[in-house]
Parts: C-alpha cells; sequence; structure tokens
C-alpha cells in the first residue's frame, strides 16, 4: 500500500470510464450531522474535497459486474446513499435518498492530458461535498492488454476514512465472486454513530480545562508550524512530498528499537519529532492529531469519517514522555468534540495549521495481497502542513502537504530532512548493537 497523490500516483495510459448510481429527489429521511462532516461540507463546493483508493484486482471484470458490484455496496453502506444540502434558511441539511443503477460514463484525454489528469478531472467533477452522489466508481484499462486494470473508488471526504476505503475495496471485491455467497448484514451505518455520540455525556472537566490550555498556547487557535512558512494569509498551491524513509528491514529495527525502549514505534517517532522540533526551532512539538473513532466492534465493518482531531503536546524527548503525550492525546480525542469547542466557535484554525498522523495500514481492514494498492488525495491549496506518517509491509514512509512559498519549502524541507535523519538514527544502534 502507498500513499500517494492525484498528481504523483502511478496509472498506465488507457480508457478511463466512471459508474455512480443515480439519486432520487426525494428524502427517505433526515439524519444528524457530525462535527466534522459540519466543518467540511460547510466550507462549499470546491475541487478537491474527495479521497480515494485505487487497486488492480484479478481478472479484468466487466463494467456490468462492476456496476451490479457497486450497486450492491451501496446498498450496503448507508452513507453512500446520503447527501448534503442547504434548507430555505440556508442551514446545512443530510437526507438519505433512494438510489436506482446508473450508467457509465467515458472520459477522455484531451489536449494529450496524463490518465491522472483525466481522473482528476472527473472527481473533482463528482466527488464533491453537495453531489449527489458524491462518490464514484473508476476503472481505467490499459492500452496494454497485458496488464491488469486499475479500479479507483473516490468518495467526498465527508463520507469517507482510509479504513472506510479498504472495507469498499474489500465489499467490492466480495461481491464480484462468482460463487453465491449468502449477503453478509449491513453494518451500522455513520449516522447511527453520530447519534450514539450525541447521547454521550459530557466530557469531565479535566479535558475541558485541557482543550483550553490548548487553545490558550495556540492563542485562541489550533497548533501552526513552528518555522516560518511565508505569506499564507490566503491558501497557496500546494506542494506535495512523498518520502521512503525506512524500508522493511529498517523499519523492523525501528520497532525493534522501540520496544527495547518500553514503547511503541508511534511513540519512538514522536520522541523523534519532539527532539528535531527543541532542536531546530527551540519549541516543544505541538500539533493536530487525528485519531480514530471506532471504538466498538459495530463500527468496524461500516463506511463514514470515524476519524476526529486531538491535539499533541510534547516537550520532553525521551520515548516514555512521548508514549504519555500519545496517551494524553488520545483521551482529548475520546470525547465529542461539538460540545467542548462549542464555546470558541468550533475548531479555531489560522493559517500555517500544523497536523501530523502516524497510522499502521498492517492494522486496516484486511484485503487480498497483490492489489498493489494506492492511497490517493486529491490536488489542492492549502495554508497548512500536514504530514502523514504510514507503516505498511515495504516499511516506513511520509506523506507531506504544504503550501507552495520559498519560506515553506526550506522551512518544511529543513524539518522533514532532520525528522527523516533523526528515524534513521534510530536504526543504527538496532540493527548493530554493541558486543
Amino acid at each position: 500500500m502507498r500513499l500517494t497523490n492525484v498528481t504523483q500516483m502511478t496509472l498506465p495510459e488507457g480508457r478511463l470510464s466512471s459508474y455512480g448510481v443515480r439519486v432520487s429527489g426525494a428524502a427517505i429521511r433526515r439524519l444528524p450531522i457530525s462535527f466534522d462532516q459540519r466543518r467540511h461540507v460547510g466550507e462549499g463546493e470546491r475541487d478537491g474535497s474527495w479521497m480515494a483508493v485505487a487497486f488492480e484486482p484479478d481478472g479484468s471484470p466487466s463494467r456490468e459486474d462492476l456496476a451490479t458490484a457497486w450497486d450492491r455496496v451501496v446498498a450496503r453502506h448507508g452513507t453512500l446513499r446520503t447527501v448534503f444540502s442547504r434548507d430555505a434558511d440556508g442551514d446545512l441539511i443530510l437526507e438519505e435518498r433512494a438510489t436506482e443503477p446508473g450508467e457509465w460514463v467515458e472520459h477522455r484525454a484531451d489536449g494529450g492530458s496524463a490518465p491522472r489528469d483525466v481522473l482528476r478531472r472527473a472527481l473533482d467533477d463528482r466527488c464533491h461535498p453537495f453531489g449527489a452522489p458524491s462518490h464514484r466508481l473508476c476503472v481505467l484499462r490499459p492500452a496494454d492488454r497485458r496488464r491488469r486494470p486499475t479500479i479507483v473508488i473516490a468518495a467526498d471526504h465527508s463520507h469517507v476514512d482510509m479504513w472506510s476505503l479498504l472495507v469498499l475495496v474489500r465489499d467490492l471485491l466480495t461481491e464480484l465472486r462468482i460463487e453465491p455467497e449468502p449477503a453478509p448484514a449491513p453494518p451500522a451505518s455513520f449516522a447511527e454513530h453520530t447519534g450514539h455520540l450525541a447521547q454521550l455525556p459530557s466530557a469531565p472537566e479535566e479535558i475541558h480545562g485541557r482543550w483550553e490550555d490548548i487553545l490558550r498556547a495556540g492563542d485562541g487557535a489550533m497548533p501552526t508550524f513552528p518555522l516560518p512558512l511565508g505569506d499564507v494569509s490566503r491558501p497557496r498551491e500546494e506542494v506535495v512530498e512523498v518520502r521512503d524513509v525506512l524500508d522493511a528491514s529498517e523499519a523492523a529495527a525501528f520497532e525493534a528499537a522501540a520496544s527495547e525502549a518500553g514503547v511503541r514505534a508511534s511513540a519512538l517517532g514522536v520522541s523523534v519529532l519532539t527532539d528535531v522540533t527543541a532542536t531546530l526551532c527551540d519549541a516543544p512539538l505541538r500539533a493536530v492529531f487525528p485519531v480514530h473513532s471506532r471504538h466498538e466492534p459495530r463500527w468496524l465493518d461500516s463506511v463514514g469519517w470515524y476519524i476526529t482531531n486531538s491535539v499533541i503536546e510534547c516537550a520532553d524527548a525521551d520515548p516514555r514522555a512521548a508514549a504519555a503525550a500519545i496517551r494524553e492525546a488520545l483521551a482529548l480525542g475520546s470525547h465529542p468534540l461539538q460540545p467542548i469547542l462549542a464555546p470558541y466557535g468550533g475548531m479555531p484554525a489560522r493559517p500555517g495549521m500544523f497536523a501530523i498522523s502516524w497510522l499502521d495500514t498492517r492494522r486496516l481492514p484486511a484485503v487480498p495481497p497483490g492489489l498493489r494498492i494506492q492511497y490517493v488525495s486529491a490536488r489542492v491549496r492549502t495554508d497548512g502542513v500536514m504530514i502523514w506518517f504510514i507503516v505498511n509491509e515495504s516499511g516506513l514512509h511520509l506523506r507531506c502537504r504544504y503550501p507552495d512559498t520559498a519560506q515553506a519549502r526550506a522551512s518544511v524541507g529543513r524539518w522533514l530532512d532532520a525528522v527523516q535523519a533523526g528515524l534513521r538514527e534510530r536504526v543504527a544502534p538496532a540493527r548493530h548493537p554493541s558486543h
């Protein structure tokens, strides 16, 4: 599995087509809107609000089989049958709608466009916050008939997270099987999860107090990148860097070093980030820290945006201190944010917001091997810095998105170089123990 961007993904020359269900105009029922859905959709229509997964299945399923399989996947997952709109007063609403089989659309290249540019335009056109539906199934059939087709599943972020994309891959492949099998029971819906969170008791006072401390430390806003980014008063074209930090054997050595220190690999990673930030910036590590909310078995096979934001703060590079900082971040993110952040008008962010994510994809839903999976982000404009650290079967990788200014290139590049060197330094003692 590889984390990439639509401008950098691997996609062969070939013919691209896409399929989507039809959505009726009549609403079946109105549904609750999650905190993050409201933030995301509330920003309005725009390109690049989607996320996608690309993979290469065995064989070459026909359009008819793919469409039938996708119809069944949509029927299985409630969030794929929901549509955002605004009422007469301009308030955001979410409704479940009826769906029926749709039709295939050809997406032809113009002016010598690369296949990934054609794909990007198709997904920007279809997978946006108020799309009906805001998801799409695509297939690229290579010009070289010896190659397998590439299937792409994409949806506006309001309906999916990375975990969900793998659930959709798994369910689509299950529906494509020829041999008949009993249909599994539909999983709990994301709307049920949103309703469940709304019924939880208020977070303890110490959680409210800790969030107050965090926002006070950020002058009333979420953490920002600790080095200058230049003029980011408005979003800029993005720079996306994908770095292969450790190969499989080096990643195993990194995990061994973490175990020797009595912590998990994520904590050793955070200790490196803390050390680099202290050295380069003379400041503690402070960053938005996404955490998942699939805390019960009923949500594990469900599709939705089961990610919420916390904040990690760490001033001590000792791995055990980093582990404690992660535990605190998980605790801060384990309570519904809407009532906590309501006094601040929602999640208060300013240009330069800094976020880091550490994800071991080996813990995500299992899918068949050999699919050459790519997690694909959209091309966007940005005023902040987001870094994903990904551990998978091939090692440790990072993807970073930041605004395209000369100062951001210099600052973020310098920070990433130091982080990459620090992560590799932690491998050396584990691979070459003293005798």
